[in-house]
């Protein structure tokens, strides 16, 4: 009787693949935790979606139309079709290689005005007042009779204006009567 070319031990070989898909796992677990927390290596912040903070949720008030409620906190995230009367603001945030937060917000229309707000901000009950930054700047009045070209131009004497008497028709003729043939 022939032996086999490759004596196969099943237990052996069973064992050895056991403990080699281990080792494997153990190894790819292990670079996954070292990459992730090596010093020096810059991890950047990831940040996706409709930036929403507490300000711009406690300028909300009941009542406000679309368009104010669109000033205010930015294009919607979602707006479902199914759902036409609801947005939904999402915002997630993963900051230096930490763990993710996420934040949600939704807002509840009735004929286009805001009824309700409903998620991981809650608006506060006091009216608040923003204080505006910009200024006002007093721009004095333009001349506007003449044109940049005009005013130029009438600096050399070239205002458009002929100064130069024109002679009249009746002149005319009678000057090209007295030429000579």
């Amino acid at each position: 009787m022939r032996k086999p070319l490759f004596a196969l031990n099943l237990s052996g070989n069973r064992r050895r693949s056991t403990l080699l898909v281990i080792a494997a796992s153990f190894t790819l677990m292990s670079c996954s935790t070292i990459l992730t927390n090596l010093p020096g290596v810059y991890s950047i912040d990831v940040q996706q979606g409709n930036m929403v903070d507490q300000a711009m949720i406690d300028q909300l008030r009941p009542a406000m139309n679309k368009r104010q409620v669109l000033y205010i906190m930015g294009s919607p995230m979602l707006v479902d079709f199914f759902h036409q009367k609801r947005w939904d603001y999402l915002y997630s945030a993963q900051l230096q290689g930490g763990d993710r937060q996420q934040k949600r917000i939704s807002l509840f229309f009735d004929n286009d005005q805001l009824v309700g707000v409903q998620g991981d901000f809650k608006p506060s009950s006091v009216p608040v007042v923003k204080v505006s930054d910009e200024t006002t700047v007093e721009v004095p009045k333009r001349d506007l009779e003449k044109t940049l070209w005009e005013m130029v131009t009438g600096l050399f004497g070239f205002d458009g204006i002929d100064d130069s008497p024109k002679p009249d028709k009746a002149d005319a003729k009678t000057s090209n009567d007295q030429l000579p043939l």
